[in-house]
Protein backbone atom coordinates (compact mmCIF):
# COMPACT_ATOMS: atom_id res chain seq x y z
CA UNK A 1 0.00 0.00 0.00
CA UNK A 2 1.36 3.05 -1.00
CA UNK A 3 1.39 6.49 1.27
CA UNK A 4 -1.20 7.94 -1.07
CA UNK A 5 -3.50 4.84 -0.38
CA UNK A 6 -2.82 5.16 3.01
CA UNK A 7 -4.19 9.19 3.12
CA UNK A 8 -7.56 7.94 0.92
CA UNK A 9 -8.16 5.48 3.33
CA UNK A 10 -8.66 7.88 6.02
CA UNK A 11 -11.12 9.96 3.85
CA UNK A 12 -14.88 9.27 4.78
CA UNK A 13 -15.78 9.24 1.18
CA UNK A 14 -13.30 7.03 -0.32
CA UNK A 15 -14.36 3.17 -1.18
CA UNK A 16 -11.79 1.44 0.37
CA UNK A 17 -13.96 -1.09 1.59
CA UNK A 18 -14.54 -4.87 -0.12
CA UNK A 19 -18.19 -6.29 1.44
CA UNK A 20 -16.62 -9.16 3.40
CA UNK A 21 -14.23 -6.22 5.24
CA UNK A 22 -17.04 -3.91 5.51
CA UNK A 23 -19.23 -6.46 7.17
CA UNK A 24 -16.77 -7.01 9.86
CA UNK A 25 -15.99 -3.83 10.88
CA UNK A 26 -19.33 -2.43 12.14
CA UNK A 27 -19.89 -6.04 13.32
CA UNK A 28 -22.65 -7.27 10.54
CA UNK A 29 -22.98 -9.53 7.82
CA UNK A 30 -22.78 -9.07 4.31
CA UNK A 31 -26.93 -9.71 3.70
CA UNK A 32 -27.71 -6.67 6.62
CA UNK A 33 -25.09 -4.16 3.97
CA UNK A 34 -27.00 -5.76 1.36
CA UNK A 35 -30.10 -4.85 3.15
CA UNK A 36 -29.50 -1.28 3.97
CA UNK A 37 -28.66 -1.15 0.57
CA UNK A 38 -31.95 -2.31 -0.68
CA UNK A 39 -33.57 -0.17 1.61
CA UNK A 40 -31.13 2.60 -0.18
CA UNK A 41 -29.84 3.79 3.17
CA UNK A 42 -26.19 3.62 2.09
CA UNK A 43 -25.32 2.89 -1.77
CA UNK A 44 -21.66 1.41 -2.64
CA UNK A 45 -19.92 2.16 -5.06
CA UNK A 46 -18.90 -0.03 -7.55
CA UNK A 47 -15.98 -1.64 -8.67
CA UNK A 48 -14.82 -2.43 -12.42
CA UNK A 49 -15.79 -5.83 -11.73
CA UNK A 50 -19.26 -5.13 -10.27
CA UNK A 51 -17.96 -5.72 -6.66
CA UNK A 52 -19.59 -3.80 -3.74
CA UNK A 53 -16.90 -1.07 -2.16
CA UNK A 54 -17.93 0.95 1.13
CA UNK A 55 -16.86 4.12 2.22
CA UNK A 56 -16.19 4.74 6.43
CA UNK A 57 -19.27 7.31 6.34
CA UNK A 58 -21.39 3.97 4.83
CA UNK A 59 -20.05 1.98 7.34
CA UNK A 60 -20.79 4.48 10.88
CA UNK A 61 -24.13 4.14 9.05
CA UNK A 62 -24.29 0.75 8.90
CA UNK A 63 -23.34 0.77 12.62
CA UNK A 64 -26.12 2.86 13.77
CA UNK A 65 -28.69 0.56 11.15
CA UNK A 66 -27.03 -2.25 13.19
CA UNK A 67 -27.67 -0.89 16.94
CA UNK A 68 -31.16 0.22 16.06
CA UNK A 69 -32.02 -3.70 14.73
CA UNK A 70 -30.48 -5.27 17.45
CA UNK A 71 -32.89 -2.83 20.12
CA UNK A 72 -35.24 -4.42 18.15
CA UNK A 73 -36.49 -1.56 15.81
CA UNK A 74 -37.02 -3.10 11.95
CA UNK A 75 -34.77 -2.65 9.39
CA UNK A 76 -37.09 -0.44 7.71
CA UNK A 77 -38.06 1.73 10.65
CA UNK A 78 -34.26 2.01 11.55
CA UNK A 79 -33.84 3.26 8.21
CA UNK A 80 -36.08 6.09 8.34
CA UNK A 81 -34.88 7.47 12.24
CA UNK A 82 -31.45 7.28 10.82
CA UNK A 83 -32.29 9.55 7.31
CA UNK A 84 -34.82 11.67 10.09
CA UNK A 85 -31.55 12.00 12.33
CA UNK A 86 -29.20 13.26 9.72
CA UNK A 87 -32.25 15.62 8.33
CA UNK A 88 -32.60 16.91 11.89
CA UNK A 89 -28.61 17.28 12.31
CA UNK A 90 -28.38 19.11 9.10
CA UNK A 91 -31.33 21.41 9.95
CA UNK A 92 -29.55 22.18 13.25
CA UNK A 93 -26.20 23.35 11.77
CA UNK A 94 -27.95 25.30 8.98
CA UNK A 95 -30.19 27.06 11.61
CA UNK A 96 -27.12 27.79 13.96
CA UNK A 97 -24.87 28.69 11.23
CA UNK A 98 -27.79 31.33 10.05
CA UNK A 99 -28.24 32.73 13.60
CA UNK A 100 -24.28 33.27 13.72
CA UNK A 101 -24.81 35.73 10.30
Amino acid sequence: MTADDSHRRLDDDYPAYTMGRAADMPGTTPSFLRALGDARLITPLRSEGGHRRYCRYQLRIAARARELVDQGTPIEAACRIIVLDDQLEETQRVTAEYRRR
